[in-house]
């Protein structure tokens, strides 16, 4: 299906499929697979046209994320002005697929609205996901704070990667 933009509104547009039958009565998508069709009827094939549906799921893209700091402690701190969508949905997946990875955030102001017509804060988003965040600075408590030992963990893992490439 396209679309096609005109100066009032959006109008798709459904291209139709050139459907042709051959001569078992099959209703089919192209000239070339009538042929073919045909062929194999001339041929005494007893073949099945179009009587089954293969479910797949498509190669999922792997992603990457860099973190903005990662203290000596381990700790990955994310630096924002802004926390659009995206980056608010990247987060999601990163803490489903790490859930005891821990990353948080330093947002110029954590009292931003998330979007103009909701309620819902930087630092109030944050709190609902679990995430620790701050305003305006690093926190020292969270430079003083003691090893984290499977952030560690993870980062000489990545590190070790990247340097086998």
């Amino acid at each position: 299906m396209q679309t096609k933009m005109t100066s009032r509104r959006t109008v798709r547009v459904v291209k139709r499929i050139k459907q042709t039958t051959n001569s078992r009565g099959e209703t089919l998508r192209s000239g070339f697979e009538a042929k073919l069709t045909e062929d194999l009827m001339r041929q005494k094939v007893d073949y099945e046209y179009e009587t089954v549906r293969i479910p797949f799921t498509p190669p999922v893209k792997v992603r990457h994320y860099t973190p903005d700091i990662i203290l000596p402690n381990g700790i990955i701190v994310e630096i924002k002005g802004r926390f659009m969508s995206d980056d608010r949905q990247k987060h999601k997946f990163i803490k489903a697929q790490y859930p005891d990875l821990d990353i948080r955030f330093v947002f110029q102001r954590a009292t931003q609205k998330i979007s103009k017509t909701s309620k819902t804060s930087y630092g109030k988003w944050c709190n609902s996901q679990g995430i620790k965040f701050a305003e305006g600075v690093i926190p020292k408590a969270w430079i003083q704070e003691p090893l984290h030992e499977v952030n560690t963990r993870y980062i000489k893992e990545w590190k070790n990667v990247k340097k086998k490439k």
